[in-house]
């Protein structure tokens, strides 16, 4: 308050002062709020690794035994083959579940259409025009 309030008017521009520095202060607080969550990112981008880590995304059934057959072969039984055993148990599990997150929609149709692939060419359908011949 810089002067005595002694009128109407003095009221208004004591008023006009007042939410003046209010919206200075909400300012101020915005900035601090976007300075701080840009600080945070990091811890962010780390959370969002362990949920990977730590869960699992919710992939076909098919794919799940897919991930989790290879990921048994592969990283049980060559990489970690003289490995401890909470090693072989563990670390599969870190793999899997982030795995599992790797795979989006578009790259899941797209092994999808592999596999079907691989099948059709070890059993091919029969054809109907040669059989009736």
């Amino acid at each position: 308050m810089n002067s005595p309030i002694k009128n109407y008017d003095d009221l208004l521009q004591e008023e006009q002062r007042l939410l003046q520095k209010i919206r200075l202060q909400e300012q101020l607080i915005k900035e601090d709020l976007s300075g701080i969550k840009e600080s945070l990112k990091p811890v962010s981008n780390v959370m969002k690794v362990v949920n990977k880590i730590a869960t699992r995304d919710h992939t076909g059934p098919l794919m799940s035994f897919g991930l989790d057959l290879g990921t048994d072969l592969f990283v049980r039984k060559i990489l970690l083959a003289r490995a401890g055993w909470l090693t072989k148990i563990v670390i599969p599990f870190i793999i899997k579940n982030y795995s599992s997150h790797i795979i989006n929609e578009e790259k899941r149709s797209k092994l999808a259409k592999k596999i079907q692939e691989i099948f059709n060419k070890i059993r091919p359908k029969p054809d109907t025009q040669h059989s009736a011949t």
